[in-house]
């Protein structure tokens, strides 16, 4: 017998699939916000080339398993923001936040890399936690404004933990009532697109820095991340890099 969901689950998965077509016509006429999921689709792409590339280093299977997490985890934070769960949306994105922030250590001196799978738990969460990371980072880049931690703390704040800001984000109308279920807000869509976009520009940069340069079916994946890069800085930066 095929089963069914319940009829409210039903319902609500019909409602979420209404919404998707919502969101995807206002996105059809925000050039910006296409740039920003093009962005994240060739992201997504150079974690799918990486994980192809047939290795024996431990220390480079670690990388590619993180970049399969980014996959997923850019396709579940998409998914959901098309579906009307924003809030949920920026929660998965403090994953994809804290992640690239790791593989961004082990880039700059992979001898963390095996420090890290091989570290106990315990051991782990005290010199590996998302806080030493960052601290770790901040001293590699010069970094004295804090902006990984201020980056970090909004979508704790907004998303991963529960607060007195979190209801911002599940709220239609900034002083309206709070509500249940999915709902599609403009400038909360075009907010956590672009959010989406920016992150996937870091992961791409982080993955695209262990690739070997003898990987030739890296080739096109790579070529295509370094034009949309170019285009997403000169569209939202003028010129330059993000830190």
């Amino acid at each position: 017998m095929k089963y069914a969901l319940p009829d409210n689950l039903s319902k609500l998965h019909a409602a979420e699939e209404d919404l998707r077509g919502k969101a995807l016509a206002i996105l059809s006429t925000k050039e910006d916000a296409q740039l920003h999921i093009q962005m994240v689709e060739a992201a997504m792409d150079m974690a799918d080339v990486f994980r192809q590339f047939a290795t024996t280093d431990e220390d480079l299977k670690v990388v590619q398993v993180l970049g399969m997490r980014t996959f997923n985890a850019f396709g579940a934070a998409l998914k959901l923001a098309l579906a009307g769960y924003s809030q949920k949306s920026a929660m998965i994105m403090r994953d994809i936040l804290e992640t690239t922030f790791l593989m961004d250590l082990f880039r700059g001196d992979r001898s963390e890399i095996e420090k890290w799978r091989l570290i106990d738990k315990k051991a782990r969460k005290t010199k590996y936690g998302p806080f030493q990371v960052r601290v770790k980072l901040d001293s590699r880049y010069g970094d004295t404004e804090k902006k990984r931690a201020e980056h970090y703390e909004m979508l704790s704040e907004l998303a991963g933990h529960p607060s007195m800001r979190a209801d911002i984000m599940m709220r239609p109308t900034p002083l309206g009532d709070a509500v249940i279920g999915p709902f599609i807000e403009v400038v909360m869509l075009e907010a956590v697109v672009s959010e989406l976009g920016r992150l996937a520009i870091m992961v791409g940069e982080n993955l695209e820095a262990f690739i070997p340069d003898a990987s030739d079916h890296a080739v096109a994946s790579r070529l295509g991340f370094a034009a949309l890069k170019r285009r997403w800085l000169l569209t939202f930066y003028g010129v330059g890099a993000v830190n």
